[in-house]
């Protein structure tokens, strides 16, 4: 579905981090499976945020780079306060498939 065209000042207003999961926690509450992921985003701190990814194995989580959306308002999913948006997009199949930085990323720095 396309969507409509915005002015670059609606997209400036997106703050969007390189950050690192660092830790993975089941979330059996979630109406759809999900995991609790904290990410890492060095002097901004860490956040935790609700993730529909569970195609990926949790060992396999840890450690990976990721590209996040910092800016907007914690959302409460299933008693569980979710502070960032993880960004991903579907495969062929509709696996939801993480927005990942190169390896050489500073954890925090702005994705422009």
């Amino acid at each position: 579905m396309k969507k409509n065209q915005i002015v670059y000042e609606d997209f400036a207003k997106v703050e969007m981090r390189v950050g690192r999961i660092v830790d993975v926690k089941p979330f059996p509450r979630a109406r759809n499976p999900s995991y609790k992921v904290e990410v890492d985003f060095g002097e901004l701190g860490r956040r935790w945020s609700s993730v529909q990814i569970t195609n990926y194995p949790e060992d396999e989580l840890i450690g990976r780079l990721v590209v996040c959306v910092v800016n907007m308002p914690a959302r409460n999913i299933a008693g569980f306060k979710s502070e960032i948006l993880v960004m991903g997009a579907p495969d062929a199949e509709g696996r939801t498939m993480l927005l990942r930085p190169d390896a050489g990323a500073t954890i925090g720095s702005e994705v422009f």
